[in-house]
């Protein structure tokens, strides 16, 4: 008995993406094709400008295309309301940005808490996953304070945490460490790099090259366009951590 082939967690076909304002128009995504398998690492690398933000924020419905189609496993979004976006994003995309954006009048717990309750889980349980959660990201004890009084580091923890309280699928991380010193670049890459070797699909859109290192695939962006779609070096499915920086194939 033949199997159908596994649908890919996101597909992407001829994104098209302009911005509108003073002045020349700004062509952010120029016709980008891109598919993404389940479990897979890819990040998305590329100098300011070059229209990395707008493609994670096409992909997750935060804006809509000029032209193309977006698939998530497999199922065609093009007719996804804003409220069936929104849905999505509670249950099947997980999003981190580079400014948190937590909710600063609550606290750590409601934060976390607060997208498992819109999407319908019970109260007790959106505590139990939070408190799972919390822990295994080192913020035990932090459950009460306010955004505000976190350092950086921690507060991308806390969205990072937000964004898995659901189990989403896929993850969408856009310049996740861009705020951060080294020492919080480190630590976002490590829980990325977890969270993957447990079967996580992410996207990471980033500048920084020690980031997509952890990814298992590099995709260049330039001026709208994939310029290079490159697989790293081969390590092992499920690594342990990461010993040091991996290379781009020549």
């Amino acid at each position: 008995m033949s199997h159908r082939p596994t649908a890919p967690a996101l597909r992407a076909e001829g994104l098209v993406k302009t911005h509108y304002g003073r002045g020349t128009p700004a062509h952010a995504v120029r016709g980008v094709d891109l598919s993404v398998a389940r479990g897979e690492f890819v990040a998305v690398t590329g100098p300011s400008g070059a229209g990395k933000s707008t493609l994670l924020h096409l992909l997750g419905g935060l804006q809509r295309p000029d032209a193309g189609s977006i698939r998530l496993d497999g199922e065609c979004t093009d007719s996804y309301s804003e409220a069936r976006w929104a849905v999505e994003r509670r249950k099947r995309i997980g999003i981190v940005f580079q400014f948190f954006n937590l909710v600063s009048d609550l606290s750590v717990a409601d934060n976390v808490e607060l997208p498992a309750l819109l999407a319908g889980v019970p109260p007790k349980r959106a505590r139990a996953e939070r408190r799972e959660l919390l822990d295994e990201l080192g913020l035990t004890g932090k459950e009460r304070s306010m955004p505000g009084e976190l350092s950086g580091g921690e507060q991308q923890r806390v969205a990072l945490a937000r964004a898995l309280v659901n189990h989403p699928p896929l993850l969408l991380a856009d310049e996740p460490a861009g705020s951060l010193d080294s020492r919080g670049t480190r630590e976002v890459m490590r829980l990325l790099s977890r969270f993957h070797d447990r079967g996580q699909t992410i996207l990471l859109v980033t500048h920084d090259a020690r980031l997509a290192s952890a990814a298992d695939r590099v995709i260049s962006f330039f001026d709208g366009r994939i310029a290079d779609d490159a697989a790293l070096d081969a390590a092992p499915p499920h690594r342990t951590g990461i010993s040091g920086v991996l290379e781009l194939r020549d």
